[in-house]
């Protein structure tokens, strides 16, 4: 097990490594730099100023060479400096990535909190009402666009009832917990709805499909009680796949929901990024989408090693 998880440590620092220099490849590839942000801001620059300024910043050197530079600050606890807002990167992630993680890991709960029974539920009850009913949810949710269920529950429950705010963040809110939950309710609901439909019929099709096998049958023709077969015999065995979605979502957790960010003004990580890029602010993109894949790694991570717990039956060695 320590050599195992060591080994998979060891796998996912070198595809890190890759992927920093795939990142900051594609990123040099993108048109302009921020000599030329310079240039187009000041008239009074020369093309000579310009060629001064991108030897003194070294953006005439090779890519390979500029990697190697950047690598090597960053590896000594240097990011950068983000363009954009005038601080170092680490500052500017920091508040972000919190906004992020409160938005999306509320929904992440939320919707897990409520596909997983609901998907058993549905194995269990298969072909009966209540299992039509719980698919019909679960398609609606998968077929329902984040952003026009965004404007809908704004239209809602900000216009017409005006019971909920229409955006913003809770550190603006003020006056206790209520105050600064009540701007979390549509985006969270939002991102919630939207996802728990997949969860729900990942955890149906594996349920269903673990109920059929030899073992659930002999477990019952013992006598035992359909909760223990249910919660103990097939639980375990039906969640491995579901673990494995779930790990896949671990990055995006921490990468933010463009889409909902942008309608509910939430200034997250996915805002960010996009903010980033599209100002060219190289700086804050890249330590921004390295993070969001470090986190999709140590998701697949942390799945490796659930499945070992789940079922006994894993050997890793």
């Amino acid at each position: 097990m320590t050599r195992f998880f060591f080994d998979r440590l060891l796998q996912s620092l070198i595809v890190l490594a890759a992927m920093s220099f795939v990142i900051y490849w594609l990123i040099g590839l993108m048109p302009g730099d921020p000599i030329d942000l310079m240039i187009s801001s000041d008239p009074r620059l020369t093309s000579e100023d310009a060629a001064r300024l991108r030897a003194l910043y070294g953006l005439d050197r090779p890519i390979v060479d500029r990697y190697l530079t950047w690598i090597g600050t960053a590896l000594s606890g240097d990011l950068g400096f983000s363009r954009l807002y005038a601080k170092p990167v680490f500052q500017v992630l920091g508040p972000a990535l919190a906004n992020t993680a409160l938005l999306m890991g509320t929904s992440f709960a939320l919707a897990l909190a409520i596909a997983l029974p609901a998907g058993i539920l549905a194995a269990v009850r298969q072909s009966t009402r209540l299992d039509y009913m719980i698919n019909f949810a679960a398609f609606a949710g998968i077929s329902l666009p984040s952003f026009w269920l965004a404007l809908v529950l704004i239209a809602v429950f900000s216009v017409t009832l005006g019971i909920l705010p229409a955006g913003g963040v809770p550190e603006i809110a003020g006056g206790g917990f209520w105050q600064g939950a009540r701007y979390l309710i549509l985006p969270v609901a939002t991102v919630t709805l939207v996802t728990i439909g997949d969860y729900i019929r990942y955890m149906r099709a594996e349920m269903i499909q673990t109920l059929r096998h030899d073992y659930i049958r002999t477990a019952r023709a013992k006598g035992a009680s359909k909760s223990r077969v249910v919660f103990v015999h097939a639980l375990r065995n039906a969640a491995i796949p579901v673990v494995t979605i779930v790990a896949l979502d671990f990055g995006f957790l921490f990468s933010g929901a463009l889409t909902v960010e942008i309608i509910f003004s939430y200034p997250g990580m996915g805002r960010l990024i996009f903010d980033a890029i599209m100002g060219n602010d190289f700086n804050l993109a890249l330590v921004a989408l390295l993070f969001a894949t470090a986190l999709t790694l140590t998701g697949n991570l942390l799945a490796d090693l659930a499945y070992g717990w789940l079922d006994p039956r894993i050997d890793y060695r």
